[in-house]
């Protein structure tokens, strides 16, 4: 893991940057691209700190972006604000659901905006997603291409307590591995829950179904929901169930499950609590693998748990790149987080962040070819 902090060696590559268009503000947008000597690129915008692409080749060198999203600003600032689609999106201030836009922090109750009735989802009304960052390449880097997005937040910004200094650094090295390492202080308690949005397809954006793709989930325990996607409290065995990923299958296999947790959420927008959690060391969560591209996923982080979407609100309404329309199951959203809800619910893993202290967290998307 490259510590935030930790001094960095000798840079060998460099980070491409193009005008990617205006915001109705009048802000101007930049296009960032990271690349290293294997022909992968990771492509992202200051806008929300959106990957709008990540290139990676297949068995055969055929090189396809493998990550949904739309092909110009518009789309992202205008269609996937609208929807809540969250396409490639840094998320924050708070990850995910907080139970009816309420929690209580210190004696004190703070309201966060309902814009998923009846609760708040990743972070509101105008969270990280919907915000401008600020991008500067880091210098120093071996074998690697990086930047930093630093974001100020500020004391009551969508409710939430506390102005929060954020700094996330995304890295693509030459290992084909793109890290993500989220760091924030406060100065005033407050809760956070930081992650990135996007949807995979392994086989090509706007490909079809991940149906096929196959998943294994380092998980032995979920947490189960309510009809609106708030963890019930319980913490539940997967085995058994449709949540058993432990030994690799298909996505697809148990997606028309009668099973009620299945049925509510209309497929799998749960989240699995990763096993091996220590609050610092990256270990692996998950591999998703595409048989017919030959192209894998393995997923390391240092979270406690990682919700799983399989994309089940896209219907359609809008297409991507490939000029292909969206529709559920197109590509699944492994988010590593800490649990939804959690400052309603004081048993889990704490998200509360008090002066003095650190946000510091790491996640790895490590991607892989098979040869032919």
């Amino acid at each position: 893991m490259i510590s935030l902090l930790s001094p960095l060696p000798v840079m060998t590559q460099t980070l491409k940057k193009e005008s990617y268009g205006a915001l109705p503000s009048g802000e101007t947008v930049e296009l960032y691209t990271l690349h290293n000597k294997n022909g992968m690129e990771v492509q992202f915008i200051s806008y929300g700190g959106i990957i709008t692409a990540i290139k990676v080749p297949d068995k055969n060198g055929k090189t396809d972006n493998v990550v949904l999203g739309f092909s110009d600003l518009e789309g992202y600032s205008k269609k996937d604000a609208e929807a809540n689609i969250c396409f490639g999106a840094l998320i924050g201030r708070y990850a995910n659901r907080i139970a009816r836009g309420t929690f209580v922090l210190e004696d004190k109750t703070y309201h966060t905006p309902i814009n998923l009735p009846p609760n708040t989802l990743h972070g509101g009304n105008t969270g990280f997603n919907k915000k401008l960052w600020y991008v500067q390449p880091l210098s120093g880097l071996k074998q690697a291409t990086g930047a930093e997005l630093t974001l100020t937040s500020a004391d009551g910004e969508e409710g939430f307590p506390g102005k929060l200094q954020v700094k996330v650094r995304y890295i693509l090295d030459d290992d084909n591995q793109l890290h993500i390492h989220y760091h924030a202080t406060t100065d005033k308690p407050t809760v956070i829950n930081l992650t990135n949005h996007s949807y995979f397809n392994l086989a090509g954006e706007g490909s079809g179904s991940v149906a096929n793709h196959r998943l294994k989930i380092n998980a032995s325990l979920f947490t189960p929901t309510d009809a609106n996607g708030i963890p019930t409290g319980q913490i539940s065995p997967v085995a058994q169930t449709p949540f058993d990923f432990r030994a690799m299958h298909a996505i697809g296999d148990f997606l028309r499950s009668n099973d009620q947790q299945m049925l509510q959420a209309r497929g799998y927008d749960h989240n699995w609590i990763i096993d091996g959690y220590d609050g610092k060391t990256l270990r692996e969560a998950a591999i998703l693998s595409d048989p017919q591209s030959g192209r894998s996923l393995t997923v390391l982080t240092t979270q406690p748990a990682m919700q799983v979407y399989t994309g089940n609100s896209l219907n359609g309404a809008y297409a991507g790149p490939s000029g292909r329309a969206y529709r559920q199951t197109d590509g699944v959203a492994l988010e590593t987080q800490h649990y939804p809800d959690s400052p309603n619910h004081p048993s889990f893993p704490t998200t509360t962040l008090l002066p003095g202290q650190e946000y510091d967290q790491t996640t790895v998307f490590r991607f892989q070819t098979a040869a032919p």
